[in-house]
């Protein structure tokens, strides 16, 4: 239990260190009379950008603290209880074999790491490299086009998330996010993500977060295989029997099925296997560049590059009437740049990547438009899937091949023209641009929804649609094309001891959001079972 005190407000040029002082004052105490002081969120209020705020919220604790709230008598100051209790349920069933986790993204990695730490041993199977290897196939891939087909952007040790910005944010309100925010920090995050209101790690951090979260389940007896892709599962009598990986044959009552929104192959044998999947929405669009420098001075005016101030973010969302369907700005980074992050021969896809400092010179996100079964064969649950790889490979041609994406200025997106020449903005994209239309790669429903949107986009940040701003072609991978049905214990609804979990499965969106689900799995097979020591 704690005292949760809201609205402690500092202006711009207070520093940090005065907020303990503020909400002692709420609170009618002196600093003698409490046990701890720690900050639960800071967001930043810059809607009067002459008058740019920091509001917090803290926790403290005292004795006799139901007392001290009341005589407070403040509507910001509440009684909290422990965020997250990582007690774990134990069950009484025994397991014959380790549990199998498949992918080391944020489900698997959170799974494997709460069950590692429980005594569960678990083995942990990814088809992609270990993060230092992974870097170097990634950097290879975006210098020369040499595509890994098993480690790459969407595939390795920490998932898509570990080449992007490394965005902490989610909408989900769940305790067991607090709990992840500080395995984080205790595995090389910095603290400041525990309170920030937008938290973030930055690719270059997190993947030696990963490094330290892989090297402390190995300690405490798990198994992590790299290289090793799920080729096929067997079953009998509806339970998950064996797990085949690179050809043999391990056996499992319990298989958690982390794979990532982008393991198309993976998908395919599942549905081959009469496991019940139906397909989901999802969006498609582009990248779209300004110089980081121009959103700083729309956010924030004359504080614009205040040391207390980073690189400045937005968040944009638009409805089309004529359309009926919504268009939006999705994974944004600041000062960072557009990425390569195909992960199939001759098919083409865009992502956003950002480190901690966040000080290069672009500012990007993808703009993105919403399409779902009603756009593809719902009758079918793989035709998402297949609908991306359609538009990827028009993006594919339209670059001319060698994973060169096809780029065009939006004053030239609006005119229905191919462009020609840059302008302020410059493609941080490798391993390279072509000049193109692109309506060769995209539906024209969503190329109209697009330009309705970044009009009105230009309406709240004034330049938006600056007829140099650079569109690059295309963002397809902003969450799973199906959803693998599972039941009330999070199981496959086809068969018994298959767990999907995490962004893949269809069940989270972003690495927060996946590790949780990770959890959530986790914990609910060790209702079940025993710890396998």
């Amino acid at each position: 239990m704690a005292i949760r005190i809201n609205n402690v407000v500092l202006n711009i040029d207070e520093d940090i260190s005065k907020v303990k002082e503020k909400a002692l004052k709420k609170l009618k105490l002196k600093e003698k009379d409490i046990e701890s002081f720690k900050i639960i969120r800071e967001s930043i209020d810059a809607r009067k950008k002459d008058n740019i705020r920091f509001n917090y919220t803290v926790e403290v604790s005292c004795e006799k603290e139901q007392r001290v709230i009341s005589k407070a008598n403040n509507k910001d100051i509440k009684l909290e209880h422990k965020a997250y209790d990582d007690q774990i349920t134990f069950g009484n069933e025994k397991l014959v074999n380790r549990p199998i986790i498949v992918g080391m993204g944020p489900a698997g990695m959170f799974a494997g790491l709460i069950m590692a730490e429980n005594g569960y041993n678990p083995i942990i199977v990814e088809r992609g490299e270990k993060v230092e290897e992974r870097t170097e196939s990634v950097n290879e891939f975006w210098k020369s086009g040499n595509l890994n087909l098993n480690s790459n952007v969407q595939f390795g040790e920490g998932g898509a998330g570990t080449f992007s910005d490394g965005k902490l944010t989610t909408r989900i309100k769940d305790t067991r996010c607090d709990y992840i925010l500080e395995k984080f920090v205790k595995y090389g995050a910095p603290e400041e993500i525990i309170y920030k209101g937008k938290p973030h790690i930055g690719t270059d951090i997190l993947k030696i977060v990963v490094k330290n979260i892989r090297k402390r389940i190995i300690e405490l007896g798990g198994e992590i295989r790299f290289n090793s892709l799920l080729q096929d599962i067997v079953t009998e009598n509806g339970e998950i029997k064996y797990a085949i990986v690179n050809g043999e044959e391990i056996p499992c009552e319990v298989l958690i099925l982390a794979i990532g929104h982008s393991s198309r192959d993976t998908y395919t044998m599942l549905h081959n296997k009469n496991i019940f999947m139906s397909p989901k929405p999802f969006a498609i669009g582009v990248r779209v560049e300004h110089l980081q420098e121009f959103i700083n001075v729309n956010q924030y005016g004359k504080y614009a590059n205040h040391p207390r101030l980073k690189s400045a973010d937005y968040r944009l969302s638009y409805t089309s009437k004529n359309t009926n369907r919504s268009v939006y700005s999705f994974c944004m980074c600041p000062g960072g740049e557009v990425v390569a992050a195909a992960s199939e021969q001759g098919r083409l896809v865009t992502n956003g990547m950002s480190y901690y400092k966040r000080d290069k010179q672009n500012a990007n996100s993808a703009v993105v438009v919403s399409v779902g079964p009603k756009d593809f064969d719902s009758g079918n649950p793989l035709s998402g899937m297949e609908f991306q790889r359609h538009y990827e490979s028009l993006a594919y041609k339209a670059g001319g091949g060698g994973y060169i994406a096809p780029l065009q200025l939006l004053g030239d997106f609006f005119k229905d023209q191919k462009s020609h020449k840059l302008g302020k903005v410059k493609p941080t994209y490798t391993p390279g641009y072509n000049f193109t239309d692109l309506r060769e790669c995209l539906p024209k429903y969503v190329v109209d929804t697009m330009k309705e949107g970044f009009k009105d986009f230009d309406k709240k940040i004034h330049g938006f649609a600056a007829e140099d701003t650079l569109l690059t072609g295309i963002e397809t991978r902003t969450s799973a094309p199906v959803r693998i049905e599972r039941n009330e214990n999070l199981e496959s609804i086809s068969v018994r001891g298959l767990y999907p979990a995490g962004e893949g499965a269809g069940y989270a969106g972003g690495i927060v959001s996946a590790a949780v689900d990770g959890l959530k799995v986790a914990e609910n097979i060790m209702k079940e079972y025993k710890p396998y020591i």
